[in-house]
Protein backbone atom coordinates (compact mmCIF):
# COMPACT_ATOMS: atom_id res chain seq x y z
CA UNK A 1 0.00 0.00 0.00
CA UNK A 2 1.36 3.46 -1.01
CA UNK A 3 2.41 5.64 2.05
CA UNK A 4 -0.35 8.17 3.27
CA UNK A 5 1.74 11.56 4.23
CA UNK A 6 -1.46 11.73 6.30
CA UNK A 7 -0.33 8.98 8.34
CA UNK A 8 1.98 10.85 10.46
CA UNK A 9 1.20 11.43 14.18
CA UNK A 10 1.71 15.26 15.61
CA UNK A 11 1.98 15.73 18.71
CA UNK A 12 2.29 19.46 21.04
CA UNK A 13 6.07 19.62 21.90
CA UNK A 14 6.90 21.04 25.09
CA UNK A 15 8.97 23.93 24.00
CA UNK A 16 11.02 24.37 21.44
CA UNK A 17 12.89 21.44 19.76
CA UNK A 18 15.97 20.61 17.89
CA UNK A 19 14.74 19.95 13.99
CA UNK A 20 16.69 16.43 13.52
CA UNK A 21 16.90 14.14 10.12
CA UNK A 22 13.35 13.11 10.74
CA UNK A 23 11.56 15.68 12.28
CA UNK A 24 8.43 16.55 10.27
CA UNK A 25 6.77 19.81 10.81
CA UNK A 26 3.06 20.78 10.00
CA UNK A 27 2.37 21.26 6.06
CA UNK A 28 -1.21 20.40 3.87
CA UNK A 29 0.35 16.89 2.52
CA UNK A 30 -1.56 14.71 -0.37
CA UNK A 31 -0.14 11.94 -2.60
CA UNK A 32 -0.30 12.77 -6.12
CA UNK A 33 -0.08 11.51 -9.64
CA UNK A 34 1.06 13.49 -13.04
CA UNK A 35 0.57 11.87 -16.25
CA UNK A 36 2.92 12.35 -19.05
CA UNK A 37 2.44 13.09 -22.94
CA UNK A 38 3.38 9.50 -23.84
CA UNK A 39 1.21 7.83 -21.70
CA UNK A 40 2.50 7.25 -18.15
CA UNK A 41 1.34 7.67 -14.81
CA UNK A 42 3.89 9.23 -12.11
CA UNK A 43 3.59 9.26 -8.49
CA UNK A 44 4.71 11.66 -6.33
CA UNK A 45 3.66 14.22 -3.15
CA UNK A 46 2.60 17.94 -2.70
CA UNK A 47 3.81 19.69 0.49
CA UNK A 48 2.25 23.11 0.82
CA UNK A 49 2.55 25.23 3.85
CA UNK A 50 -0.08 24.47 7.00
CA UNK A 51 -2.27 27.51 6.98
CA UNK A 52 -1.18 30.00 4.51
CA UNK A 53 -0.84 29.92 0.50
CA UNK A 54 2.89 29.18 -0.64
CA UNK A 55 5.13 32.09 -1.77
CA UNK A 56 6.85 29.60 -4.17
CA UNK A 57 7.53 26.43 -5.19
CA UNK A 58 10.42 23.78 -5.25
CA UNK A 59 9.79 21.06 -7.99
CA UNK A 60 12.59 18.54 -7.05
CA UNK A 61 14.05 16.27 -9.69
CA UNK A 62 15.83 13.11 -7.73
CA UNK A 63 19.46 12.06 -8.00
CA UNK A 64 19.96 8.82 -10.43
CA UNK A 65 17.30 5.79 -9.95
CA UNK A 66 19.57 3.10 -10.91
CA UNK A 67 22.13 4.40 -7.99
CA UNK A 68 19.32 4.44 -5.34
CA UNK A 69 17.68 8.14 -6.28
CA UNK A 70 14.07 8.96 -5.72
CA UNK A 71 11.66 11.03 -4.67
CA UNK A 72 12.75 10.04 -0.90
CA UNK A 73 16.68 10.86 -1.18
CA UNK A 74 17.12 13.01 2.15
CA UNK A 75 17.36 16.36 0.62
CA UNK A 76 14.72 16.34 -0.46
CA UNK A 77 12.67 14.48 2.03
CA UNK A 78 13.80 17.02 4.71
CA UNK A 79 12.93 20.02 2.14
CA UNK A 80 9.36 18.85 2.42
CA UNK A 81 9.67 17.81 6.21
CA UNK A 82 10.81 21.45 6.57
CA UNK A 83 10.32 24.22 3.83
CA UNK A 84 6.36 24.65 3.99
CA UNK A 85 6.36 25.29 7.62
CA UNK A 86 9.24 27.29 7.82
CA UNK A 87 9.81 29.07 4.77
CA UNK A 88 5.94 29.46 3.54
CA UNK A 89 7.46 27.15 0.73
CA UNK A 90 5.41 24.47 -1.30
CA UNK A 91 7.58 21.13 -2.21
CA UNK A 92 6.60 19.07 -4.98
CA UNK A 93 8.68 15.11 -5.22
CA UNK A 94 8.10 12.35 -7.54
CA UNK A 95 9.41 9.66 -8.94
CA UNK A 96 10.63 9.22 -12.36
CA UNK A 97 9.66 7.24 -14.85
CA UNK A 98 10.54 3.15 -13.43
CA UNK A 99 11.41 4.53 -9.66
CA UNK A 100 9.93 3.33 -6.69
CA UNK A 101 9.69 4.38 -3.24
CA UNK A 102 7.03 3.74 0.02
CA UNK A 103 4.70 6.01 -2.04
CA UNK A 104 4.98 3.94 -4.85
CA UNK A 105 6.24 3.12 -8.41
CA UNK A 106 6.29 5.25 -11.07
CA UNK A 107 5.28 3.62 -14.79
CA UNK A 108 7.34 3.07 -17.01
CA UNK A 109 11.17 2.38 -17.31
CA UNK A 110 14.72 4.35 -16.72
CA UNK A 111 15.21 6.23 -20.24
CA UNK A 112 18.66 7.39 -19.27
CA UNK A 113 17.16 10.73 -19.07
CA UNK A 114 15.65 11.07 -22.73
CA UNK A 115 12.06 10.18 -21.93
CA UNK A 116 12.36 11.81 -18.62
CA UNK A 117 11.96 15.21 -20.28
CA UNK A 118 8.47 14.09 -20.55
CA UNK A 119 8.33 13.68 -16.34
CA UNK A 120 9.78 16.93 -15.65
CA UNK A 121 7.07 18.58 -18.26
CA UNK A 122 4.46 16.75 -16.44
CA UNK A 123 5.71 17.94 -13.27
CA UNK A 124 5.15 21.69 -14.39
CA UNK A 125 1.98 20.87 -15.97
CA UNK A 126 0.65 19.90 -12.75
CA UNK A 127 2.17 22.62 -11.02
CA UNK A 128 0.67 25.30 -13.68
CA UNK A 129 -2.87 23.38 -13.00
CA UNK A 130 -2.39 23.64 -9.86
CA UNK A 131 -2.01 27.48 -9.68
CA UNK A 132 1.55 26.86 -7.39
CA UNK A 133 3.31 29.79 -7.76
CA UNK A 134 6.91 30.80 -8.91
CA UNK A 135 8.04 27.55 -9.55
CA UNK A 136 11.95 26.79 -9.51
CA UNK A 137 13.49 23.40 -11.11
CA UNK A 138 15.52 22.13 -7.99
CA UNK A 139 17.23 18.84 -9.29
CA UNK A 140 20.13 16.75 -7.54
CA UNK A 141 23.15 15.19 -9.73
CA UNK A 142 20.86 13.12 -12.24
CA UNK A 143 17.91 15.45 -11.51
CA UNK A 144 20.21 18.69 -12.33
CA UNK A 145 21.11 17.17 -16.17
CA UNK A 146 17.35 16.90 -16.36
CA UNK A 147 16.90 20.65 -14.91
CA UNK A 148 20.46 21.66 -17.40
CA UNK A 149 18.70 19.76 -20.41
CA UNK A 150 14.99 20.64 -20.24
CA UNK A 151 14.22 23.87 -18.28
CA UNK A 152 15.40 26.45 -20.43
CA UNK A 153 13.57 24.90 -23.09
CA UNK A 154 9.79 24.56 -24.47
CA UNK A 155 7.17 24.14 -22.57
CA UNK A 156 9.19 24.53 -19.54
CA UNK A 157 10.87 27.42 -20.00
CA UNK A 158 8.34 29.92 -19.74
CA UNK A 159 6.88 28.80 -16.60
CA UNK A 160 9.80 28.54 -14.09
CA UNK A 161 11.23 31.63 -12.47
CA UNK A 162 14.70 29.75 -12.69
CA UNK A 163 16.82 26.52 -11.22
CA UNK A 164 18.89 25.35 -8.49
CA UNK A 165 21.60 22.47 -9.21
CA UNK A 166 23.12 20.41 -6.15
CA UNK A 167 26.55 18.91 -7.12
CA UNK A 168 25.97 19.12 -11.00
CA UNK A 169 27.46 16.14 -12.54
CA UNK A 170 27.82 17.88 -16.47
CA UNK A 171 27.25 15.06 -17.99
CA UNK A 172 24.17 14.19 -19.43
CA UNK A 173 24.33 18.03 -19.97
CA UNK A 174 26.78 19.58 -22.35
CA UNK A 175 27.55 22.80 -23.74
CA UNK A 176 24.38 23.58 -25.84
CA UNK A 177 22.16 22.76 -22.94
CA UNK A 178 24.12 25.66 -21.32
CA UNK A 179 23.94 27.83 -23.95
CA UNK A 180 20.36 27.70 -23.59
CA UNK A 181 19.80 28.47 -20.34
CA UNK A 182 22.59 31.61 -20.94
CA UNK A 183 19.97 32.98 -23.53
CA UNK A 184 17.08 32.21 -21.33
CA UNK A 185 18.37 34.54 -18.91
CA UNK A 186 16.51 33.20 -15.56
CA UNK A 187 18.54 32.82 -12.06
CA UNK A 188 21.00 29.37 -11.98
CA UNK A 189 22.31 28.69 -8.70
CA UNK A 190 24.99 26.23 -8.96
CA UNK A 191 25.86 24.41 -5.36
CA UNK A 192 28.71 22.47 -5.67
CA UNK A 193 30.46 20.44 -2.72
CA UNK A 194 34.96 20.51 -2.15
CA UNK A 195 34.70 17.13 -2.06
CA UNK A 196 32.36 16.47 -4.74
CA UNK A 197 33.04 12.71 -6.99
CA UNK A 198 32.44 15.03 -10.23
CA UNK A 199 32.69 18.11 -10.38
CA UNK A 200 34.20 20.21 -7.78
CA UNK A 201 33.90 24.04 -7.46
CA UNK A 202 36.97 25.51 -9.55
CA UNK A 203 36.02 23.35 -12.35
CA UNK A 204 32.55 23.74 -12.04
CA UNK A 205 32.87 27.85 -11.87
CA UNK A 206 34.82 27.62 -15.03
CA UNK A 207 32.45 25.55 -16.92
CA UNK A 208 28.91 27.51 -15.80
CA UNK A 209 30.97 30.62 -16.70
CA UNK A 210 28.92 30.14 -19.87
CA UNK A 211 25.71 30.91 -18.36
CA UNK A 212 26.95 34.82 -17.13
CA UNK A 213 24.01 34.64 -14.56
CA UNK A 214 24.73 31.56 -12.97
CA UNK A 215 26.15 31.88 -9.23
CA UNK A 216 28.07 29.06 -8.26
CA UNK A 217 29.03 28.18 -4.53
CA UNK A 218 31.16 26.09 -3.56
CA UNK A 219 30.16 24.11 -0.12
CA UNK A 220 33.20 23.32 1.99
CA UNK A 221 33.49 20.13 3.20
CA UNK A 222 30.64 18.82 1.42
CA UNK A 223 30.80 15.88 -0.68
CA UNK A 224 28.05 14.38 -3.34
CA UNK A 225 25.60 12.97 -1.64
CA UNK A 226 24.97 15.76 1.34
CA UNK A 227 25.52 13.86 4.31
CA UNK A 228 25.15 15.68 7.52
CA UNK A 229 22.71 17.75 9.10
CA UNK A 230 24.64 21.18 8.69
CA UNK A 231 25.65 20.29 4.90
CA UNK A 232 21.46 19.65 4.44
CA UNK A 233 20.70 23.03 6.63
CA UNK A 234 23.20 24.38 4.53
CA UNK A 235 21.42 23.47 0.86
CA UNK A 236 17.91 24.17 2.76
CA UNK A 237 18.75 27.61 3.66
CA UNK A 238 20.42 28.48 -0.15
CA UNK A 239 17.33 27.29 -1.73
CA UNK A 240 14.82 29.25 0.45
CA UNK A 241 17.33 32.77 -0.02
CA UNK A 242 17.39 31.68 -3.59
CA UNK A 243 13.95 31.53 -4.21
CA UNK A 244 12.59 34.12 -1.27
CA UNK A 245 10.48 32.23 1.16
CA UNK A 246 8.90 33.30 4.32
CA UNK A 247 12.41 32.62 6.24
CA UNK A 248 13.86 35.09 3.83
CA UNK A 249 12.99 37.81 6.21
CA UNK A 250 15.72 36.68 9.09
CA UNK A 251 18.81 39.32 9.31
CA UNK A 252 21.99 36.88 9.97
CA UNK A 253 23.69 35.69 6.98
CA UNK A 254 24.65 32.01 6.56
CA UNK A 255 28.71 31.72 6.35
CA UNK A 256 30.28 32.23 3.27
CA UNK A 257 26.79 32.60 1.82
CA UNK A 258 24.08 35.61 0.88
CA UNK A 259 21.49 33.53 2.27
CA UNK A 260 19.83 34.10 5.98
CA UNK A 261 20.00 30.66 8.38
CA UNK A 262 16.87 28.70 8.46
CA UNK A 263 15.78 27.82 12.02
CA UNK A 264 16.81 24.89 14.02
CA UNK A 265 14.21 24.00 16.54
CA UNK A 266 10.64 24.36 16.43
CA UNK A 267 8.13 24.90 19.22
CA UNK A 268 4.57 23.59 17.89
CA UNK A 269 2.86 20.25 16.38
CA UNK A 270 5.85 18.05 15.25
CA UNK A 271 6.01 14.08 14.15
CA UNK A 272 8.69 11.82 13.46
CA UNK A 273 9.28 9.78 10.35
CA UNK A 274 9.74 6.19 10.10
CA UNK A 275 13.64 5.28 8.72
Amino acid sequence: MPFDPESYEFSASDGPVEIRANTVLPARRENIELHTEDGLTLVGELALPPERDPLATLVTLHPLPTHGGFMDSHVFRKASFRLPALADIAVVRFNTRGTSSPRGSSEGRFEEGVGERADVEAAVRFAVARGLPRLWLVGWSFGTELALKYGAVPPVASEIEGAILLSPPLHRAGDADLAAWAALGKPLKVLVPEHDDYLRPAEAAQRFAAVPQADVVGIDGAKHLWVGEKFVQRALTEMVGTVGGAAGKRTTAEPGSGARPLPTAWNGLVATAAG
